[in-house]
């Protein structure tokens, strides 16, 4: 449930930097406040929803092929991603 730690080696700043990059390790509830609105915003905004015809609830327009290369936009820390095409 917590973290507890103390300052012992093995707790250094390898073991910092890989919690960090983790991203999805609630440190205090400023972070867990943080990640919910992400997830939110994901789940509003970006994952689709079978009873709304595979759209989300907050609908986005259609990219046509023409616009350009699909990349990956990082969304919940990165567990989570949105598809979109940059234009040319």
């Amino acid at each position: 449930r917590y973290l507890l730690r103390d300052r012992d080696a093995s707790y250094g700043s390898y073991f910092c930097s890989r919690i960090e990059a983790m991203n999805m390790v609630i440190f205090n509830e400023r972070h867990l406040r943080r990640v919910l609105s992400s997830y939110l915003d994901y789940y509003q905004g970006t994952r689709t929803h079978l009873s709304l015809d595979k759209d989300c609830p907050d609908p986005r327009p259609i990219m046509p092929r023409r616009i350009g290369k699909v990349v990956a936009i990082a969304k919940v820390g990165g567990l989570h991603h949105r598809y979109e095409r940059l234009a040319a």
